[in-house]
C-alpha cells in the first residue's frame, strides 16, 4: 500500500486533493495514535510500541515509513521518531477534535 499523498490518487479519491490525501493518511489504523503519542517529543520505537498498546512491531513499522514519506513524523540520529513541523500542525489542528470528543463522554 503506498503513502497517501496530495496529487496521486488515493481511497476515495482520483485527483488525490490534499483533504482526501489526509483523510485517506489519518484514516489508516494507528496513525492517529501514533501522532497523538508524538506529540511531547521524541520517542523510541519500543516505547512508542507499547504506548500504543503493544501494536504489532510489523503495523508500527509500515505506519512510521508511511508517516515519515509523509513528512508527518522524522528520525532522529538517536533512531527516536518525533514529529515534524507538519506534524506539529496536523496534531494542533486535531486538537479541537480531542476537546470535543471530552466533551461527548460527559453524561
Amino acid at each position: 500500500m503506498t503513502t497517501p499523498m496530495p496529487g496521486r490518487p488515493v481511497r476515495g479519491s482520483d485527483t488525490g486533493r490534499p483533504l482526501m490525501a489526509a483523510l485517506d493518511l489519518f484514516g489508516r489504523r494507528w496513525v492517529l495514535r501514533i501522532v497523538w503519542e508524538l506529540r511531547d517529543g521524541p520517542v523510541g520505537f519500543r516505547a512508542l510500541q507499547q504506548r500504543c498498546d503493544n501494536m504489532s512491531s510489523s503495523v508500527l513499522r509500515q505506519r512510521l515509513t508511511e508517516l515519515l514519506e509523509a513528512r508527518i513524523v522524522t528520525q532522529q540520529p538517536d533512531t527516536t521518531y518525533t514529529l515534524s513541523e507538519l506534524g506539529h500542525e496536523a496534531h494542533q489542528a486535531l486538537r479541537p477534535l480531542a476537546d470535543w470528543s471530552e466533551k461527548w463522554s460527559q453524561p
